[in-house]
């Protein structure tokens, strides 16, 4: 007699765009998960590369232990975290503050020797209208450059730093009352342009605006054209999605394939998100 094996129901996944992005529904984050959701929600970020959780009621203790459950949170370099949780980081966005965090195309901290597998950002105080983030799927972005540019890049390494003038100008708001004392600039990394994924191993295009200045072996003057090139290939509309937060979201992104831009169009209100990263491997 054949045994009746029990079923787990199936995330309820909805794409918000045909290049990445998927919203779940019906999980709380706040409750400890069993092994199979966690599975399931890991496959779904795979899949997707960034995924959000509408709706979530996180403290800071819960959504931390929902991060460990996916790896180990990481400590930002340069802003404070908070003072009983060091590993989550406060993105504050006040009304007087004409500068976003991060406010321009990049893939989290890809200055670090080992940069983040993936991040996690919850939604707590957000303005009336604005505050969108866009992300874009860097699979499609490598699988669209011709044959010739993919050979071009396969065996190039590029220098990544963490003080380009565009990026630290997004700092400058929240470096005034959240610094840990540190310029910004004292980070570099050399990574392979063109990076395999460790668990889908798919190729993605691993450049970005914000961090990247040369190829290796080449000087900025011989490197920018080509540079210049991928970072508005990379970005194409085909290539994004666009997602219009709303209170107790909870987005969850794979740093590895896909990028993101949080958009600064809501002067004189006040945004609060509470970030994690999670630690990630040697690019290769």
């Amino acid at each position: 007699m054949a045994h009746s094996r029990k079923v787990e129901p199936a995330l309820d996944i909805r794409p918000i765009a045909g290049a990445l992005g998927a919203e779940i529904y019906g999980i709380d984050a706040s409750r400890e998960l069993d092994e199979t959701t966690v599975a399931a929600v890991r496959q779904a970020l795979l899949d997707h590369l960034v995924i959000f959780l509408p709706d979530q009621k996180l403290t800071p203790v819960r959504q931390l232990a929902f991060a460990k459950r996916f790896g180990e949170p990481m400590i930002y370099p340069f802003v404070k975290g908070l003072e009983d949780f060091p590993e989550i980081t406060p993105i504050l966005k006040r009304e007087e503050d004409r500068n976003n965090f991060g406010g321009i195309w990049h893939s989290d901290t890809v200055y670090q020797q080992q940069p983040p597998m993936g991040t996690m950002l919850y939604a707590l105080e957000l303005p009336p209208y604005g505050g969108d983030t866009l992300f874009a799927n860097q699979y499609l972005a490598y699988d669209a450059l011709s044959d010739g540019m993919k050979g071009l890049l396969g065996g190039l390494k590029a220098i990544h730093i963490s003080g380009k003038s565009r990026v630290q100008q997004t700092r400058t708001d929240m470096m005034k009352h959240a610094s840990v004392g540190k310029k910004g600039d004292e980070l570099q990394s050399l990574h392979p342009v063109i990076r395999t994924h460790p668990e889908t191993g798919r190729k993605a295009l691993y450049v970005n605006v914000a961090h990247t200045i040369r190829f290796d072996g080449m000087t900025e003057e011989e490197s920018a054209p080509i540079l210049d090139f991928l970072f508005e290939h990379q970005i194409q509309p085909e290539f994004t999605c666009r997602f219009r937060w709303s209170p107790g979201a909870l987005a969850f992104w794979d740093n590895r394939s896909a990028m993101h831009y949080p958009i600064n169009d809501y002067h004189g209100f006040r945004r609060l998100m509470h970030r994690i990263t999670l630690a990630g491997d040697t690019p290769s």
